[in-house]
């Protein structure tokens, strides 16, 4: 077989993922984003060498950077290469690393004023506060040295913007502020960035159940339960009383990313100015409605975000060499989060004596979550155990500051903080209080009520992703399966693959036991509802060398029935399984015509844009008519497609305008009723196509084919007036964009806006196409999906294939800041380079590293 070399271009996909931009505009896209050449050229232009002097390091260490933005590390000593990964790190990305340690350890109000002092002391409450002893043994015997190499290395460029202004990121001088330094524990006791669950699910279920038999019906519709179970309302426990709104906000204001408005963030000449004080009574309900005016005004801006939880996903799949072409594993994974500029994932190869590693993590944390160490290759996707509670109190009448639990009065802890504002003299004083089983997200005094969160993520060896420093060093599979037996959150599924042939697949985290109930509905914190433990890693189902010969999974229940952790209450809230059944039938496809797997076939797969749901629908479609001529003809569209969501079709414009807005609204008021159906909003698709198949109990066929005809007119109608009247111009791309905004987006000037964000481009594929591209229903604009793809020939490591949107440098003035995206738009790839000499064949820039002397 011919094999591709790493210096070719990045390769187009194949017509089932048509694009509406052709090659030569994206090539020009390319180049008005990047000072370079295009990726892979052979006249990328070589940038000038430098050199940095980096306290920390016991040897010199190199960085050949290549010429998609990758930095190969190549450190003297094994921690050497953890200094060196800080240092690059920050260079590439120091501003989003910078606000992530802000907004985590709640600093914000030091750089931006009294606006961020409330949700500076919501991120307090949720940070790790035991014994750091216990934490850094939790994640192995050299994780406090990892941290200090690592944040050693930040520290060591924060020296050299300070020393050098000129270096000082773009943002730092919006905002007129400086980067501040790190310290070790910062890197762990953070725990905001986890991708939290189900606190504000139990919220919302309660406020449904409190409406009674309609409420009831209304959260069926709201979320698809798996394996199936009826909720039930604990003893003790009265829905009628949660505050949901209030309950919403204070758990978002603890752990969502910062949300930058007009209302919050001076820029320019204005960011220096000294900043009205705002009186907040910290954690009370009457903060909450002192904030209220400030959170209105977030809103519009929140909303441009997008629902976070909608990120929620990911692919990955591993293949045995007997299915392969090459006679190798190939292991995909194409993790999906929040879409933003720059990216959230940051690509990094790590080699020093004893480790030789390459792939991706985050630019906050030291080392890498997916990729491969040249023996062994990881990917992950997220596993939904239910690692959270609300737990609800009532207080004393005497004192507020103490709760009911087991018949006495249990006093709650004060934690008192000083928070620096900007343009105040003095510092806040705020209180944070926790309870035995967490912090105090809101209080009632008035109501003799407080709620607090009670979360897995707070335990000690917790820090989201930092256990990836264990399994990264792992050298086969019993060492990768006691890693990941040690794994805490969050949740996830890791697929596996060797040079010797090996796959495997184990989902790992830290999983409360509920002796007495289910985790979906909140619970007195009395002492009636406690954890008795958290259950085994060995608990949970695992797989290794599997007879049919792959894994694939994609966030669905993917614990088999007859496993005994089936019935252990692990999870009940998972992603749709819409992803997983296509890529399922692809796979098994595949296998029935006695193909073998390429690695052009799993980029084929992470770039699939064939929507189940729609098929399924459709088939509810095919024998209807109507005489109404408007909806004849948005019929006729929908009865000719496949359920491809290519952005040049018109009917997918109109399946995903009529899906998720007249039907499904129709659909939650017929199944809850005029009370229930706001209570189930935005609805669960697969609920909802479950219902339309089987109308049995709720409306007849006929009175289900009506209702899907009459919600075709308004789909119609609203393309009609957003596309045009012509039907045959319509294009689902012309709707759906993929845009990267930047945080600052909103609160800066239209031409420094331009320079921040990246792209306005058409967009194939939906939240439940393998290639998730999940849109805000405002505007339909892309908001999550994967902006990280990986291909790997496991053992041929350098024919393996990546791409990280919209590139690897935070830097808008960068030539990697915007340089991948359009080849991501295309579903293109670019090799990931491992070896000395593929890597020296791709260097355009060269660093060295010194010891300070």
């Amino acid at each position: 077989m011919k094999r591709t070399s790493p210096r070719l271009a990045a390769r187009r996909m194949p017509n089932n993922h048509r694009l509406s931009l052709g090659a030569t505009a994206l090539a020009a896209i390319a180049l008005a984003g990047c000072a370079s050449s295009p990726p892979g050229s052979s006249d990328t232009p070589t940038r000038p060498s430098s050199s940095f002097t980096v306290p920390g390091l016991e040897k010199p260490a190199e960085v050949l950077v290549d010429r998609w933005g990758v930095p190969h590390l190549y450190a003297g000593t094994l921690y050497d290469a953890f200094v060196a990964q800080g240092f690059i790190a920050a260079r590439d990305r120091l501003w989003q690393m910078d606000l992530w340690r802000k907004r985590g350890l709640g600093e914000m109000a030091k750089d931006f004023g009294p606006a961020w002092v409330e949700s500076d002391r919501a991120a307090r409450a949720v940070l790790y506060r035991g014994d750091m002893y216990r934490e850094w043994l939790a994640y192995g015997s050299d994780a406090k040295r990892v941290a200090e190499a690592f944040t050693a290395g930040v520290n060591a460029y924060v020296a050299q913007v300070r020393a050098q202004p000129a270096l000082l990121p773009t943002e730092f001088a919006l905002l007129g502020y400086q980067p501040a330094t790190w310290s070790p524990e910062d890197v762990v006791r953070i725990r905001h960035h986890g991708l939290t669950l189900n606190f504000t699910s139990e919220v919302d279920r309660a406020r449904a159940f409190c409406a009674g038999g309609q409420g009831v019906k209304a959260d069926w519709l709201r979320r698809e339960l798996d394996p199936p179970v009826t909720p039930k309302v604990p003893v003790g426990f009265d829905p009628c009383t949660i505050p949901a709104a209030e309950l919403r906000a204070a758990y978002m204001r603890a752990t969502e990313s910062p949300q930058f408005s007009k209302a919050n963030t001076r820029v320019g000449m204005d960011a220096g100015a000294p900043s009205t004080p705002v009186a907040l009574l910290p954690g009370s309900a009457e903060s909450i409605a002192a904030k209220a005016e400030q959170d209105a005004a977030q809103q519009q801006e929140q909303a441009l975000q997008g629902d976070p939880t909608g990120a929620y996903g990911s692919n990955n799949w591993v293949i045995s060499p007997k299915l392969t072409s090459t006679g190798r594993p190939i292991l995909a994974n194409d993790p999906h989060r929040s879409h933003g500029a720059p990216s959230l994932r940051y690509m990094t190869h790590l080699s020093a004596p004893g480790m030789d590693a390459i792939g991706a993590g985050e630019p906050f944390l030291p080392g890498l979550s997916i990729g491969h160490n040249g023996t062994i290759a990881f990917g992950l996707t997220r596993f939904y155990m239910d690692q959270e509670d609300l737990y609800v109190y009532q207080l004393n009448p005497r004192n507020p500051n103490e709760y009911r639990y087991q018949g006495r009065w249990e006093p709650m802890t004060r934690v008192t903080e000083r928070i620096a504002v900007k343009g105040e003299g003095a510092p806040r004083e705020v209180v944070n209080t926790f309870t035995r089983h967490g912090p105090v997200l809101l209080s009632e005094p008035g109501k003799r009520r407080a709620y607090a969160l009670r979360a897995a993520w707070l335990e000690p060896g917790m820090a989201p992703y930092f256990g990836s420093m264990d399994y990264m060093r792992a050298r086969n599979w019993d060492q990768f399966r006691a890693a990941m037996n040690r794994w805490g959150a969050p949740g996830e599924n890791q697929v596996y693959a060797d040079s010797s042939g090996n796959v495997g697949w184990i989902p790992g985290g830290l999983t409360p036991i509920r002796p007495n109930w289910d985790g979906l509905m909140p619970v007195p914190g009395d002492g009636r509802y406690e954890w008795s433990g958290f259950r085994n890693g060995d608990e949970l189902p695992s797989e290794f060398n599997p007879a049919r010969g792959y894994v694939v999974t994609a966030n669905e229940n993917n614990i088999p029935p007859d496993h005994p952790a089936a019935k252990k209450g692990i999870g009940y809230e998972w992603s749709d399984a819409a992803r997983a059944r296509r890529l399922k039938e692809l796979f098994a496809a595949k296998v029935a015509a006695g193909s073998r797997f390429t690695i052009e076939d799993s980029e084929r797969m992470q770039n699939d844009i064939v929507a189940t749901p729609a098929q399924r629908l459709l088939k509810l479609l095919a024998g209807l008519r109507s005489d109404d001529a408007q909806t004849a003809a948005g019929l006729r569209l929908l009865q000719g497609w496949d359920g491809t969501m290519d952005r040049d079709s018109a009917a997918a414009a109109l399946y995903e305008v009529w899906s998720s807005k007249p039907l499904r609204a129709a659909v939650l008021k017929a199944g809850a009723g005029d009370v229930g159906a706001p209570l189930a909003a935005p609805g669960d698709n697969t609920r909802m196509v479950l219902l339309l198949e089987n109308p049995f109990g709720w409306v007849s066929d006929a009175e289900r084919d009506a209702l899907l005809l009459q919600t075709l007119p308004p789909a119609m109608q609203e393309l009609t007036a957003k596309l045009g009247p012509d039907m045959k111009a319509w294009k689902w791309g012309t709707l759906h964009r993929a845009e990267f905004r930047h945080p600052l987006a909103g609160v800066v000037d239209a031409a420094t806006r331009k320079k921040l964000d990246v792209g306005d481009w058409p967009m194939s594929g939906s939240s439940f196409t393998p290639m998730a591209a999940t849109y805000r229903a405002s505007d339909y604009k892309l908001t999550a999906g994967a902006s990280f793809r990986m291909v790997l020939d496991v053992g041929n490591w350098d024919a393996s294939r990546v791409i990280n949107t919209p590139g690897q440098s935070g830097n808008p003035d960068s030539p990697n800041y915007r340089d991948l995206a359009p080849l991501w738009l295309e579903g293109k790839y670019v090799p990931l380079v491992y070896s000395r000499g593929a890597v020296e064949k791709e260097t355009v820039e060269r660093i060295q590293l010194a010891p300070a002397k």
